[in-house]
């Protein structure tokens, strides 16, 4: 080998070696603030969902001048928190409160004023599949499963301390919103932080770049919010007038099944199903009457057709309307990402999972669009 390539792979594996310490330094930096870090991708997403705040206010003008936009930030905020703060207060001790009563005695008391229509579906499942066994009861092996998977009473717990949790939190509460507010103030923070890392020739696409997920970000958040709160609505007023099972209950049920509606796809059939059961919970394990006066499967029907009714609009209206406009991915793109997710990290990462792949998207049609399988993976 000649001392002129000699030389050339020697610059080459100096060049490598040091790129890669200098991202392990920087791995380990994060790593080492990785609290400052949340507080500031916190305070990003609250900025987003601020954006549509900002832009209204900044059409609105007195003498044909806009009022300053630090006073602009201070209201965005303030509605944002507002809007946050009446959730917890008003509906999280509602749903604590439904799921702290639900304990392994109030389920098997739940089973047993369905005993009947329970029956009928052991000698069901006892006929068709044998392998179940002569003696097996569908709410002993519900109760087990609770027992065993969900673990309902630890889970009570951690919603009846949510008070004290969100308590705890009160710097963390208090770095986002002082971050957010500049965040809010200038939509540009951001972009100049970033740009200000990575080589000038790349400085204007990265500044497009962000830019551009930004907007998609900003317009997929607000989305979601407008879904989880029109599926409550819906779900409470057909709860509240048609299944007749009392406000807070209403209220409690339809908030859980309008959450889970942040998982895309999925999210709506577990909102569902859990809406379901826990409205057939209260509805027998109650010591006043509660739930409309009807047998046992006439009043799961009716919850189901609740449901099913707000799946439809959701399906429909909410969904095409977020996807489209927000992420631009395909249905399947989106369904094999969440299976991808949901295998990785559980639900949580089901919940992350859209963001990040729009931001991994976004990137990727950016910078690597020249590559084939990228064009032809994600590209328009």
């Amino acid at each position: 080998m000649s001392d002129e390539l000699k030389t050339k792979y020697t610059e080459k594996l100096a060049k490598y070696t040091l790129s890669a310490f200098f991202l392990a330094i920087v791995i380990a930096v994060c790593w080492f603030f990785r609290s400052v870090i949340v507080y500031i991708l916190v305070a990003m997403v609250v900025s987003l969902i601020t954006k549509p705040f900002m832009d209204f206010f900044k059409k609105i003008k007195i003498k044909g001048k806009s009022a300053p936009v630090w006073i602009l930030a201070i209201i965005s905020l303030i509605l944002v928190l507002a809007i946050v703060l009446s959730v917890i207060v008003l509906i999280f001790p509602i749903v604590a409160n439904i799921i702290k009563d639900i304990s392994i005695e109030s389920l098997e008391h739940s089973l047993r004023g369905v005993s009947a229509p329970l029956e009928q579906i052991n000698i069901f499942i006892r006929e068709k599949i044998p392998s179940a066994g002569d003696d097996f009861r569908l709410e002993v092996a519900a109760v087990n499963e609770l027992q065993n998977i969900f673990n309902v009473s630890k889970f009570s717990a951690i919603l009846g301390s949510a008070a004290s949790f969100i308590s705890s939190f009160g710097v963390g509460l208090f770095a986002v919103v002082f971050i957010g507010f500049f965040f809010t103030k200038d939509d540009k923070l951001f972009t100049k932080m970033i740009c200000a890392l990575v080589p000038d020739e790349l400085e204007k696409k990265t500044e497009e770049t962000i830019d551009n997920i930004g907007h998609l970000l900003s317009r997929y958040f607000s989305g979601v919010l407008m879904e989880v709160a029109g599926v409550a609505i819906i779900n409470f007023f057909g709860l509240w007038l048609i299944a007749r099972l009392g406000f807070n209950a209403s209220i409690g049920i339809a908030f859980i099944a309008g959450v889970m509606n942040i998982i895309p796809y999925l999210g709506p059939l577990l909102g569902g199903a859990i809406g379901t059961i826990l409205g057939i919970i209260i509805k027998y394990s109650s010591i006043t009457p509660i739930g409309l006066d009807v047998g046992f499967w006439v009043f799961t029907i009716i919850l189901i057709a609740i449901f099913s009714f707000t799946q439809l609009i959701d399906n429909f209206l909410y969904q095409p309307l977020i996807y489209s406009t927000s992420i631009k991915a395909k249905p399947l793109e989106v369904f094999i990402v969440m299976l991808m997710a949901g295998t990785l990290g559980g639900p949580l990462a089901m919940i992350l999972a859209i963001p990040c792949y729009t931001v991994i998207r976004v990137v990727a049609l950016k910078f690597f669009s020249n590559y084939k399988a990228i064009k032809r993976l994600v590209g328009k």
